[in-house]
């Protein structure tokens, strides 16, 4: 794959990671639909769409994938929305794209990855843009939202990490949802006496699952095989920058000079990360 084509591809990856959160916040924030309701539809329309797209290439989904990686991926999706409930959307992205980090770079130094001088301080530079982003948030959360939306990112950090070196991303992805799906049905069964039905709320998580989450998450599988984990975690601080200006572009949100100070940080750092990556 050519350095333009990978870029541009995980450019439109971040898009689509962007593009969930800004659905998962309209849904759970705007809507009524309850988070057990949202995370189900999420995954079994993410599942269905992959299933059609496996059948079309005449490839059997269940072949690929496994269940560790399916119990990541769902335990990624369930944590993230009960989280978003009530977390501050700043807080809550400090938190997810800190864990993701942290299991990212831990994973990547046990197996011998170094970054140079100056991809560190491209790193540097992005996580204090990252801070600068989520500075106007004063609301505190409760721990229970804490360790929720920490447990995700965890659950994350794990399901990218499991999802490199596969021969077959999209299939693998597919096999991941088919098996994720199930488990986010007996979630629907723990959490009957709290669920509550909400039309444009199914509408957000059918579009979070079958296109920023699903296909979103295929293109990641893809671009993985030619990242190294470190340069891998940083290029996801991107998408909290693209969230925030879907969300001004969207649900009417500030354009605020921290947003553009931000933004020149994280995907400056993005840059020297990537720009001076031995892959």
């Amino acid at each position: 794959m050519t350095r333009i084509r990978l870029v541009a591809l995980t450019a439109l990856t971040m898009t689509a990671f962007a593009a969930n959160s800004v659905l998962c916040r309209m849904a759970l924030k705007e809507t009524a639909i309850d988070a057990a309701s949202f995370t189900a539809l999420r995954l079994l329309s993410g599942a269905a769409i992959l299933w059609l797209l496996m059948h079309w290439q005449n490839l059997s989904p269940l072949r690929h994938g496994n269940w560790r990686s399916a119990l990541a991926l769902f335990l990624y999706a369930a944590t993230f929305s009960f989280s978003y409930r009530t977390i501050n959307a700043g807080v809550g992205a400090l938190m997810l794209f800190g864990a993701v980090q942290a299991t990212m770079l831990i994973a990547g130094f046990i197996a011998g990855e170094r970054m140079s001088k100056i991809q560190s301080a491209g790193f540097v530079g992005a996580i204090a843009g990252l801070l600068v982003l989520v500075s106007p948030s004063v609301a505190a959360p409760s721990l229970l939202d804490s360790i929720l939306m920490l447990a995700s990112g965890v659950a994350w950090g794990i399901y990218s990490l499991w999802g490199r070196g596969l021969p077959h991303p999209a299939a693998a992805t597919a096999g991941n949802f088919l098996r994720a799906a199930p488990l986010s049905l007996g979630l629907v069964l723990l959490s009957l006496p709290w669920m509550h039905g909400d039309a444009r709320g199914a509408l957000y998580a059918v579009l979070s699952g079958a296109l920023t989450s699903a296909l979103g998450y295929v293109l990641w599988y893809r671009v993985l095989q030619h990242m190294r984990v470190m340069t891998a975690s940083t290029v996801q601080l991107a998408a909290p920058v693209i969230a925030a200006i879907g969300g001004i572009l969207l649900l009417d949100e500030a354009l605020t000079r921290d947003l553009l100070i931000a933004s020149l940080l994280i995907l400056g750092g993005i840059w020297l990360v990537l720009r001076y990556s031995k892959r």
